[in-house]
């Protein structure tokens, strides 16, 4: 199946689509503000103030990391079309993961926009995680989305339960290569990827996605043959404590 045509892409496509339309004429505040010194130039601001033009890579990307806007939710509708179509060709390059731009998000507290608004952004995380599920052609692995997806939302729930539904054979193969990346922290009772934002609830975040782990994916990953050693590894989730850290499959870890 060509890539442009497998139906996830089309979803993704369109969703993309929506947020150009509806994002269009946006602007930073007229009289936001950066320093010159750290963040870029006055030039560059200004252009953050005029709409629908497209910004180098490098000013993108200063832009959705910056902590310090006056108002951060101004200056995210302002490059989120533009954010979007670079997040789903991987050309992203945060300095921890790709849950810094689900934090970015966050900070623009997009939940709160108006309806159109706030239901384009939606759309396009899902589908965007839908595409990381069943796409070949992603360009993002479907762990890295989910945790950009988590931060952004403040919750693993409708994510899971998205791959709950997926169980084709690409699908189960993202699941093992989530176990494999996230089992260390999370035998650790870390969430396994890096938070920022205040307002995250890290703990039940990470209660909740090794639950579902050991929950669920623990007998889906025996179905598929995953390697035993991750099986039991993602099957200790469900113990606590000295029962976990003394069980005969521990494996070493040091935290």
């Amino acid at each position: 199946m060509h890539p442009a045509t497998h139906p996830t892409r089309r979803r993704l496509d369109a969703a993309l689509a929506e947020l150009t339309t509806v994002f269009r004429g946006m602007t930073a505040h007229p009289d936001e503000v950066n320093c010159t010194c750290h963040w870029g130039s006055e030039e560059e601001l200004a252009l953050l103030k005029v709409p629908d033009v497209e910004v180098d890579p490098d000013l993108l990307r200063r832009t959705w990391q910056a902590v310090d806007w006056t108002d951060h939710g101004a200056v995210l509708r302002r490059v989120l079309p533009q954010f979007a179509a670079a997040l789903v060709a991987g050309r992203v390059d945060p300095l921890f993961g790709l849950e810094e731009a689900g934090d970015s998000f966050a900070r623009g507290r997009w939940q709160r926009w108006p309806d159109v608004q706030a239901g384009a952004v939606r759309e396009f995380l899902h589908a965007w995680w839908a595409q990381s599920l069943a796409d070949p052609d992603a360009a993002v692995p479907a762990h890295q989305v989910m945790a950009m997806c988590a931060e952004a939302s403040g919750t693993v729930a409708p994510w899971l339960a998205v791959w709950e539904r997926e169980t084709g054979p690409l699908s189960d193969r993202r699941l093992v290569e989530a176990a494999e990346e996230w089992e260390y922290e999370l035998l650790g009772d870390g969430l396994p990827w890096y938070v920022n934002w205040y307002e995250t609830d890290e703990d039940r975040m990470s209660a909740e996605l090794a639950a579902w782990l050991h929950g669920h994916a623990a007998a889906r990953l025996r179905a598929m043959g995953a390697p035993q050693e991750l099986v039991h590894r993602i099957e200790l989730l469900a113990l606590t404590g000295d029962a976990r850290w003394t069980h005969p499959h521990w494996p070493g870890h040091r935290y």
